[in-house]
C-alpha cells in the first residue's frame, strides 16, 4: 500500500512551518554546552546522573537510544552501539559491543572509554550496576506509554549533549505530527483491530494487549485493540480472533518473522474474517512498531492509514 500522508501535511503544515523556523535559528546559532557547571539529570531508575560537561564519547547500548542521539543531531559522538542499532545505517561502521539476544561485552565498552553509556528498559538493573562497577556512567530510558514520555527521553538525553535547544526544536515538531493525527481520529468510528506480534505458530499467535504502546498506538490510530483484554504481550486463540471478526489486521514485519500477508489469509478459517475479507491485511516494520524512540511517531501516523485509509484518499 503506497503512503499517502497529504491530509496530516495539511493539517500541521502551518504549525510545523512556524516551528522549523524557529528551528533553523537555533540549531544554525547552536554551540554545545562548554560551561564549568555540570550537568544533573534523573534517569529511568531514579537515579541523579552528573556529568562535568556535555557526553562527547557516547555507547548506545539499544537502537532505541541510538535512533533518539540522530533525532537530536548527536550522532557525532556515538562511538558504540549495540547489535541491534542498524538506523541511521552509518552507526554500522561503529564497534559493536553485543546486546541484542547475547551478553554486552563489558570489556569491549571500557576500551572505547566512553564518557556515557546509554541504556534501556531492555537493560536490568544489575547490567547497570555491572557497568558502573567499572566506573562507568550510565543513564538507563525507560519505555514509554504515552508520547509524552518519547519527549521526556529526548529532553533528557538533550541535556546530557549539551543540545537542549535542538531537542526541543524536535519535540515540537513530534508532537504536532502527533496532534495532526488525533485531529483527524477526533470523530471517526473505532475500528476492531488485530495485532500479531508473532505468528510463528499461527495457532497460537503472540499479540500486544493493554499496558503496551502497541495497544496505545491502535487506539490513537481509531481502532480498538480485540487483545485489549490481555495484560501485556501474550498469545491468541485463533478462535478468539474470529469471534473478533478484526476488520484490520497489522503485524510486525522483518527478519525475524516468518508471517506474510498471503500466509495470514490463507490460516484456516481466516477466510471468513472481515479484515481478511476486504484485503485489509498490513505489515509493518518491527524496527519502526518495536523501537521506544522518535519513530514511533511514524509507526502511529502508518497505523492512521491502515486502520482508517479512507481519511487518505
Amino acid at each position: 500500500m503506497i503512503m499517502k500522508r497529504s491530509m496530516l501535511i495539511l493539517i500541521s503544515l502551518g504549525l510545523v512551518c512556524i516551528t522549523m523556523l524557529g528551528a533553523c535559528g537555533s540549531m544554525d546559532g547552536e554551540q554545545p554546552s562548554s560551561g564549568s557547571a555540570s550537568i544533573q539529570v534523573i534517569d529511568g531508575l531514579g537515579r541523579e546522573i552528573t556529568l562535568e560537561s556535555p557526553a562527547r564519547r557516547i555507547v548506545s547500548l539499544a537502537a532505541s537510544t541510538t535512533e533518539m542521539l540522530n533525532e537530536i543531531d548527536a550522532l557525532e559522538w556515538l562511538i558504540g552501539r549495540d547489535e541491534f542499532s542498524d538506523e541511521p545505517p552509518s552507526v554500522l561502521d561503529l564497534p559493536d559491543v553485543g546486546g541484542g539476544w547475547g551478553d554486552l561485552n563489558n570489556e569491549l565498552i571500557l576500551t572505547l572509554e566512553p564518557d556515557l553509556v546509554l541504556a534501556a528498559q531492555i537493560h536490568t538493573p544489575e547490567q547497570v550496576q555491572a557497568l558502573e562497577d567499572l566506573g562507568l556512567t550510565v543513564f538507563w530510558f525507560p519505555n514509554f506509554l504515552s508520547f509524552d514520555g518519547l519527549y521526556t527521553n529526548l529532553e533528557n538525553l538533550g541535556k546530557l549533549t549539551g543540545r537542549e535547544a535542538i531537542a526541543q526544536d524536535r519535540i515540537a515538531m513530534l508532537r504536532e505530527r502527533v496532534e495532526a493525527v488525533e485531529a483527524l481520529m477526533a470523530d471517526v468510528e473505532p475500528v476492531a483491530t488485530y495485532y500479531e506480534v508473532d505468528g510463528s505458530d499461527p495457532n497460537a499467535p503472540w499479540t500486544t494487549g493493554s499496558e503496551t504502546f502497541q495497544d496505545v498506538l491502535i487506539t490513537m490510530a481509531g481502532g480498538v485493540n480485540i487483545a485489549s483484554e490481555i495484560q501485556g504481550w501474550g498469545q491468541i486463540s485463533p478462535e478468539a480472533i474470529l469471534a473478533a471478526d478484526p476488520e484490520v489486521i497489522l503485524f510486525a514485519s522483518g527478519p525475524f518473522v516468518s508471517s506474510t500477508v498471503e500466509s495470514i489469509a490463507s490460516r484456516a478459517g481466516w477466510g471468513e474474517i472481515t479484515a481478511v475479507m476486504d484485503g485489509a491485511i498490513y505489515a509493518v516494520d518491527t524496527n519502526i512498531i518495536d523501537r521506544p524512540g522518535p519513530r514511533q511517531v511514524l509507526a502511529l501516523e502508518i497505523f492512521a492509514e491502515y486502520i482508517h485509509p479512507e481519511l487518505f484518499e
